[in-house]
């Protein structure tokens, strides 16, 4: 897959607070966003803005060389994002959450099964989400990473919750993302060491 994302000017404002202003940055097929930055610096808001959430005061998004606003649709069907809350419904099961969203968005050749197996829910695959712990929310939410054909993944602080065997899980679908034309968004309190291009944003 190639994809490329390009911010030009972007500023947002909360309030009389600006988060960031005239920000600038591209990224290509094969690399990672790191934004970086404390607590409340602007780094989810900016992640809310590049999807459309949010509205900025002024700049735009390309989404590969086409403003994100004329193409809102194929734009959202080509990314999914790891967020503090899963997105998924806690009456539904594992495979009832993931089988409804497939009917969302183009699903991968991945087998369901070993995709379970791989994050190691597969145990978990008929119990509601309501019941599982935050840990293994945060699996299950991983599930839909390796499951639909999205070249842009945007993961919001995406250790949190996770023992070091699940960030180590982690490391590795992200630097297999990358390594095969995807693009990743993410914003972490912490330094990420992996095989591709990062390129950093202090907020």
């Amino acid at each position: 897959m190639t994809a490329k994302l390009l911010a030009n000017d972007l500023t947002l404002m909360r309030g009389e607070n600006c988060l960031f202003q005239e920000l600038s940055f591209t990224i290509n097929s094969g690399e990672l966003l790191l934004l970086e930055g404390q607590n409340g610096s602007g780094k989810t808001s900016l992640m809310r803005a590049i999807v459309g959430i949010l509205s900025l005061e002024s700049g735009e998004v390309l989404w590969n060389n086409i403003p994100v606003y004329q193409q809102r649709q194929e734009f959202h069907g080509s990314l999914v994002w790891l967020a503090h809350r899963t997105g998924l419904k806690g009456d539904l099961t594992l495979t009832e959450n993931l089988y409804f969203e497939g009917a969302l968005r183009q699903r991968s050749d991945a087998d369901l099964a070993e995709v379970f197996k791989r994050l190691g829910i597969l145990k978990l695959r008929n119990l509601p989400l309501r019941l599982m712990s935050a840990g293994q929310q945060r699996r299950a939410a991983l599930a839909r990473m390796l499951l639909f054909e999205t070249p842009l993944w945007l993961m919001d602080e995406p250790f949190t919750n996770l023992d070091h065997e699940g960030r180590e899980l982690v490391k590795s679908l992200i630097d297999e993302h990358l390594a095969t034309g995807g693009i990743c968004i993410m914003a972490a309190h912490q330094s990420i060491d992996i095989n591709s291009t990062i390129i950093r944003v202090n907020l």
